[in-house]
């Protein structure tokens, strides 16, 4: 059998009755009852198998075959008036070639070529000729088969022209035994076409399981990258808080009391808010759920932009919330949730870069003409806090807006200070029949 790509060997499923086994490369359920040829086909690069319970068997049928088909010719052969030196130099060459079939595994064109010229002269070796011929159809493209069984046909006319059949005439003779020689290749080809598809099943089967574990790393990919975004927008928003707040009262420790108890309980309300965050995203991993049962958790939406505000608000920050959409509830949830993420990391970057500024938050739109969603604040009057972060909020905020269909720029104003501004696409709703 020709070799195959080395991509039809690299399985490591098998289907059988239905059941998935996972199993090594080469080491195939009930390996015994597979031709080593198929098993050297799934794994051309390793060394030949040996042969298998099921080969022993199949060869000795294919010895005794040719051997009861011997002893027929060489009775025959015998009945026939054919000199004692010939008779003996067939038997010979018959014997001898029934000895050679257990050689058709290793050799089969070599095997099939010495059997075209044995055959022509010796009766006797017409059984391991048809094992032979059988042997590469099986083993071998139908080349090499076109070649050495036209040869083989071709000189059936010649052999009965010069030993005629006592029993048959000459055109009975000759029609009988290109039959039976063609019956011989038929079945050897479709003995290799059954091979041969059982691979591409097998490669079939291999590309679906490398298909599926591809998609299945994907999904776990992008499931990790949407908890990572929503992690990051979730606890960046609490951790700004907690940082600021800090670091004034590091900064001033002589502030008056007042302002400290109130600093200390957004402190301790904004880490308390953030361990519930982080308990519920964890809570997730944990219990193995899917990309869509993560997607099922509580999201915000437009209309909770006026609690981020209050938010900000009772942790010192001055906002101004310009809210022109009429009706909040009907965008849809995708762009309101992106709405929000926006407004609540454009909050955060001020918060973080220019404490003290007032900050505007604007928002626009109607069914048709999109959805805007603008975040500006002047220069900051005092020296920022030093805080850490990423530096890939606005980063993800462009991504996100992107997905969405939308857009996002940002940069610094003429005054000073910063903008950030988004287009969201928000579609027109069908009118109610």
């Amino acid at each position: 059998m020709r070799p195959v790509p080395r991509a039809c060997v690299d399985l490591s499923t098998v289907t059988e009755n239905g059941l998935d086994h996972t199993v090594e490369r080469g080491a195939w359920p009930r390996r015994w009852m597979l031709p080593s040829a198929l098993l050297h086909g799934l794994d051309p690069d390793g060394r030949r198998p040996r042969r298998t319970a099921r080969d022993w068997a199949v060869d000795t049928c294919c010895f005794l075959l040719a051997v009861f088909l011997f002893l027929a010719s060489a009775v025959t052969l015998r009945q026939a008036d054919v000199p004692g030196g010939l008779a003996v130099a067939d038997v010979v060459l018959g014997a001898l070639s029934c000895g050679a079939v257990w050689l058709r595994r290793r050799w089969p064109v070599g095997l099939a070529v010495a059997m075209v010229a044995v055959g022509f002269v010796s009766s006797t070796a017409g059984g391991a000729g048809a094992v032979a011929l059988f042997t590469l159809a099986v083993h071998r493209p139908f080349r090499y088969v076109a070649w050495i069984g036209g040869a083989d046909l071709a000189l059936v006319p010649v052999y009965y022209w010069l030993r005629p059949d006592p029993d048959l005439p000459f055109a009975a003779s000759v029609v009988f035994v290109v039959l039976l020689a063609v019956s011989v290749i038929g079945w050897g080809m479709f003995v290799r076409s059954k091979r041969l598809l059982m691979l591409s099943l097998r490669e079939r089967a291999r590309r679906a399981e490398t298909e599926a574990r591809l998609r299945a790393e994907q999904a776990q990919r992008l499931a990790r990258e949407a908890i990572a975004r929503e992690m990051h927008d979730v606890l960046a928003h609490r951790l700004t808080l907690l940082s600021v707040h800090a670091g004034a009262l590091e900064f001033r420790p002589d502030a008056p009391r007042e302002e400290i108890a109130r600093a200390a309980g957004v402190i301790r309300e904004s880490a308390h808010e953030a361990l519930q965050d982080l308990r519920e995203i964890i809570g997730v991993l944990r219990a193995g759920e899917s990309d869509d049962a993560a997607g099922e958790r509580r999201q915000p939406t437009l209309a909770a932009l006026d609690a981020l505000v209050a938010e900000c608000r009772e942790a010192g920050m001055k906002v101004t919330l310009e809210h022109h959409v009429a009706d909040p509830a009907a965008v849809p949830a995708s762009v309101g949730r992106t709405a929000y993420r926006i407004a609540q990391e454009a909050l955060t970057n001020a918060r973080k870069h220019a404490p003290g500024a007032e900050v505007t938050l604007r928002l626009t739109g109607t069914p048709g003409e999109g959805l805007t969603v603008t975040v500006a604040n002047p220069a900051p009057t005092s020296e920022p806090t030093p805080v850490p972060g990423s530096g890939q909020g606005l980063i993800g905020l462009t991504e996100r807006a992107t997905l969405t269909g939308g857009r996002l720029e940002h940069g610094g104003t003429a005054d000073g200070g910063f903008e950030v501004r988004a287009w969201l696409p928000w579609g027109r709703t069908a009118p109610t029949p």
